[in-house]
């Protein structure tokens, strides 16, 4: 009974993943050039998971996009590269992304 009093009380307190990664996105100043729902300087990641979606290797391209930046696919703006973001936080940001329910498209 102890334990799995212990286990609900844990399971309470950690944070969502789609919490965590919001504020892993705030974390690293992703934000300042994307928002969910809405193009700022970057395209919002709405808009990406609905691109991406059911595509193979989508993880690990995005990965790779974030980490050494890009440019063309979403404009004439270039992302710049993140190597400050460490390999977990990127794979949890990019898996948060990817699952994200994609936005209509606009007409």
């Amino acid at each position: 009974m102890n334990r799995m009093l212990i286990v609900a009380l844990l399971g309470a307190l950690l944070p969502l993943p789609a919490a965590a990664s919001l504020a892993l996105a705030q974390k690293h100043s992703c934000m300042a050039c994307h928002a969910l729902d809405k193009p700022l300087v970057g395209p919002p990641f709405r808009t990406v998971a609905r691109t991406y979606a059911g595509k193979q290797g989508a993880e690990a391209r995005l990965i790779q996009k974030v980490r050494n930046g890009g440019s063309g696919a979403w404009g004439k703006l270039p992302m710049p590269p993140n190597p400050q973001v460490g390999d977990a936080d990127l794979r949890a940001l990019v898996k948060w992304i990817l699952a994200l329910p994609p936005q209509p498209a606009q007409p």
